[in-house]
């Protein structure tokens, strides 16, 4: 048996709770998004070329905004914006060169063209400057049948997501639907979500930027956002005490509020990185346990910040929905630079309910797990995890 320990839960949720979600048109989010899709590319051409996956670590990205002048009823971008794209990948397999470059432009490119309003060829400039690993990295890497973790590092995860996570991610996600954005055109992709919880209150914060070319007057950007309000209200009401406000910081009688020609506040002034957004989970919650480990970008091989991450996640899921009487859980995975993935420092189940009932069966699904580990690369490299 591997290093598995149960115990109680120790997670208390606190009267105040707080929670954000950085929604999918985020700088920030922007720069996941690209560089995890740079990763996925480099390794399904490593495969297809090489038959396994290479080392890489592309998840040094940086997003510099560039500038816009919207106006209702229209507007132009002045200025692009920037997608630099750094890190580290094998260009080189002895002869064969390995076009890393092109495979990063193409798959910025690609992801960038999810966003209905933006033009990739007008509106974004892209830098890529990926390097090669460093030797020791690299051959670690390549060591061993189980790969060999590349840090001393450790992934969280816990399930399920309370009432106001739930409602934070709903928002982001019912807001950026294809169905609700086929309805409200003047609605951009770049929304974030803000959630207090005082008590069994509620109050739902949102930031929504709106496309100008869609947007005629100021009185019709009032209305929209009205009708946003009360969609968003309907979406979370149940039994909870819920408000619901939108762009708070607009003042609409001097005709200052929430307007850009893409729907992207990257068009304009608003950076983003890899790191400074949402976990795995898609959401901060600085009340749960939580990593501050950046998956985006990473090799999904031996890389344990990312792997650890959306493994904990998997085994808090499996132990709450395969043991009866186990109603929360949370995993905390450490590992030791150069052993085994499979075989970390410690694997610690916290759980809340009848502990001592379940802890034979949740070691078993932990066990299970780390046997099979190298099942969430091939998850990873299909775009089956989440990143953000």
């Amino acid at each position: 048996m591997r290093n598995i320990k149960v115990e109680k839960n120790k997670w208390i949720m606190p009267e105040t709770e707080i929670v954000e979600r950085k929604g999918f048109g985020h700088p920030d989010s922007i720069s996941d998004g690209c560089a995890e899709a740079v990763s996925r590319e480099l390794s399904k051409y490593y495969i297809e070329n090489f038959g396994t996956i290479l080392h890489h670590n592309v998840d040094k990205f940086l997003l510099i905004a560039g500038r816009a002048s919207p106006e209702f009823g229209g507007g132009k971008v002045i200025e692009p914006m920037l997608l630099l794209q750094s890190g580290r990948a094998m260009s080189e397999v002895g002869e064969k060169k390995v076009p890393v470059s092109e495979i990063a432009r193409k798959a910025i490119i690609d992801y960038m063209n999810q966003f209905r309003n933006l033009d990739v060829n007008l509106h974004i400039d892209i830098d890529v400057r990926i390097g090669q690993g460093s030797q020791d990295l690299t051959e670690l890497f390549g060591r061993g049948k189980i790969p060999l973790a590349n840090d001393t590092s450790f992934g969280v995860g816990y399930y399920p997501l309370d009432s106001l996570e739930s409602m934070v991610l709903k928002t982001e996600r019912y807001l950026n639907s294809k169905e609700y954005i086929d309805k409200h055109p003047w609605l951009g992709e770049d929304i974030k979500v803000m959630g207090l919880r005082t008590g069994s209150k509620y109050k739902i914060t949102v930031a929504a930027a709106f496309v100008s070319k869609y947007v005629n007057s100021v009185d019709e950007y009032v209305k929209f956002k009205e009708d946003m309000q009360s969609d968003v209200t309907k979406v979370l009401t149940g039994n909870e005490d819920v408000s619901v406000s939108i762009n708070t910081a607009d003042d609409p009688a001097n005709e200052s509020v929430y307007l850009t020609v893409t729907g992207l506040s990257a068009e304009n002034g608003d950076d983003g990185e890899v790191g400074r957004g949402n976990r795995g989970n898609g959401l901060i919650t600085p009340s749960r346990p939580m990593s501050l480990e950046a998956l985006a970008g990473k090799n999904p091989v031996n890389h344990v910040g990312k792997i650890y991450n959306a493994l904990a996640e998997r085994i808090a899921k499996d132990v709450v929905e395969g043991i009866p009487g186990i109603n929360f859980a949370s995993v905390e995975i450490l590992s030791q630079i150069g052993k085994p993935i499979d075989q970390p420092q410690v694997l610690n189940l916290s759980l809340e309910g009848d502990v001592d009932s379940a802890r034979d069966k949740a070691m078993y699904i932990a066990e299970k797990w780390l046997e099979d580990i190298t099942s969430i690369t091939d998850e990873f490299v299909r775009g089956n995890i989440n990143v953000f």
